[in-house]
């Protein structure tokens, strides 16, 4: 399943001025990397991708990489698969290294997780789906100027980790959305990633979520996409230039 484009051994790049490949986790076999992947393909990195699910190794250093991505997937992290197991122990990879390391909804949980969070169900079955309004607490690191309406598609949340700040929060039933962790560990509980694309076969692939507590109709989420996807892109595209430049 692995459709990386190169491997460990061929990590270095003859151009010591190019920009270093980035790790990419994904949970699905057709699992894209979104605008995440856009971005940092236009800032001239490769993208790494790995699929731990389907028995591809992570790398034992992020030496040869300028960072690494964990991505959202239908799994939990309170899960015994062995694959998010090691996922999560592999998140001490980046921390150690100091490497910039990105967790998105399932890749924050395990950030949380790894550091001592709990991860957790919302009460009365009540999920985050769609568009969602979130309360951005400033910062002057990567995570400045969070976008204040972002894109869901989750039915757990975490507990702030100690040691971790907080970026964004909420005042709905997940209040921690966004947090800092170290040099350069980020997680968000959101989707900045997001494309129409893949807003389409979120929501036709699961309509039964779409009848839950706390889902915002599919017709609106692919309607507000328009308006609100522009912004949070904008976002993510400086968010990435100030999380590669934390790594050491």
């Amino acid at each position: 399943m692995r459709d990386a484009t190169m491997h460990d051994s061929d990590a270095s790049t003859p151009d010591a001025n190019a920009p270093k490949p980035v790790v990419i986790v994904l949970h699905q076999p057709h699992s894209t990397a979104g605008h995440v992947g856009r971005l940092l393909q236009a800032r001239g990195h490769t993208l790494d991708i790995r699929r731990p699910r389907f028995g591809d190794p992570l790398p034992d250093t992020l030496a040869h990489h300028a960072g690494a991505v964990i991505f959202g997937g239908p799994m939990s992290v309170n899960d015994t698969d062995d694959f998010v197991k090691v996922e999560t122990d592999w998140v001490s990879v980046a921390l150690a290294e100091q490497k910039p390391f990105l967790g998105i909804c399932l890749g924050a949980q395990m950030l949380a997780r790894h550091l001592g969070g709990r991860v957790y169900l919302g009460h009365d079955g009540l999920i985050e789906v769609g568009y969602h309004d979130i309360s951005p607490l400033g910062s002057d690191g990567p995570c400045a100027s969070i976008p204040s309406r972002v894109y869901q598609w989750h039915k757990e949340g975490f507990d702030l980790p100690r040691g971790a700040t907080l970026n964004a929060g909420s005042n709905g039933a997940f209040p921690n959305q966004a947090f800092t962790y170290g040099a350069a560990a980020v997680g968000v509980q959101f989707h900045p990633e997001i494309t129409y694309a893949q807003v389409c076969r979120w929501t036709g692939n699961n309509p039964a979520r779409l009848t839950q507590p706390g889902a915002q109709p599919r017709t609106d989420q692919m309607y507000e996409h328009t308006s609100s996807a522009p912004i949070v892109q904008y976002w993510l595209d400086g968010f990435l230039g100030r999380w590669l430049a934390c790594g050491r």
